[in-house]
């Protein structure tokens, strides 16, 4: 039977709030970006979300000096700034009127089929370039995200592009279908294809903490939670999150710990407490190298080229 519910629009003065039955999703116009999203009460994201360009060092990437190669990349990562905001209403462009005062014109919630809204974001590099993400919610409440790098010339070699997802508590573990164990691009040949489960968020002990967990080629993958920050008014049970492939296969991780929190731990007792779940989505990821790790880099295959456009499109759907 055909959906004949509709999305409920509130054209905030600082957020535009889309919501249907058992979810409520708020994009940020001072934040820039998808600040909440709350599925039958329970909160999925603790951050907005955000695009990401940097993946944490390995000892490789230090050997060959990738780090004074493209450490902009880290403060690009880090700091990011919202430049522009489109809002789009069953097709309709709506920018210039979802923002106040314009925005006061709308009295009452307003009723739509699909909402899609676009940030786009302006790096600090040197030269600078851009980012769009499109947030397209249709009324059953799935979320399509399509990310875009728009590439430059004369910008150095990226680790990573995607986007990235902080929740608000730890994860009991994840399940994909793609292939078996921790996998980089080259380093992927023994990996096989099928579906797996990992139980926890395990990070890989090097003595220097440095990028693990890495997925390749995944058709989709299912983060699972049990708690929240606040577990008083909610009923215990587990709650689901589900990133589906479109056109083709992305990449992710799904570890306790932000690239930057990775870089500023220079042994294992510096991490901090595990608190948080952080899945990170990619179109493109730099592999690790190893020939050796005293200045040999990573082969030219295995690289991300800055200057072409990059294109990740999934969809996420939560139980």
């Amino acid at each position: 039977m055909k959906n004949t519910a509709k999305l409920a629009v509130v054209y905030g003065d600082v957020v535009l709030g889309v919501h249907g039955e058992e979810f409520s999703y708020l994009f940020s116009h001072v934040a820039g970006g998808l600040e909440s999203v709350k599925v039958k009460q329970r909160e999925w994201l603790y951050r907005p979300i955000k695009p990401t360009y940097w993946r944490a060092l390995t000892d490789n990437d230090r050997g060959s000096q990738f780090h004074l190669k493209s450490g902009m990349w880290l403060s690009a990562d880090h700091f990011t700034q919202c430049t522009a905001i489109q809002v789009v209403v069953d097709q309709q462009d709506q920018t210039a009127v979802a923002i106040a005062p314009a925005n006061n014109q709308f009295q009452t919630t307003q009723k739509a089929e699909t909402v899609a809204i676009t940030y786009t974001y302006e790096t600090i590099t040197v030269p600078k370039t851009t980012t769009d993400i499109t947030y397209t919610v249709g009324v059953e409440g799935t979320i399509k995200v399509t990310a875009r790098y728009h590439g430059q010339a004369d910008l150095p070699e990226l680790p990573v592009f995607g986007i990235r997802m902080i929740m608000p508590t730890l994860a009991t573990g994840f399940t994909y279908d793609g292939l078996s164990g921790e996998t980089y691009p080259d380093r992927k040949q023994g990996g096989k294809p099928g579906e797996y489960h990992v139980e926890g968020l395990p990070v890989a002990p090097y003595l220097v903490p440095q990028d693990s967990g890495m997925h390749m080629e995944t058709n989709w993958v299912k983060v699972t939670r049990d708690t929240q920050l606040d577990n008083r008014h909610v009923p215990y049970h587990e709650s689901h999150l589900r990133v589906n492939a479109l056109d083709k296969p992305f990449h992710f991780s799904c570890v306790p710990y932000t690239p930057l929190e990775l870089e500023s731990a220079t042994h294992q007792e510096e991490l901090p407490l595990a608190r948080r779940t952080v899945l990170s989505i990619y179109s493109a990821v730099r592999g690790v190298g190893g020939i050796d790790s005293w200045g040999s880099d990573v082969l030219p295959d295995y690289r991300v080229s800055a200057q072409e456009d990059h294109l990740l499109e999934v969809e996420l759907s939560f139980e």
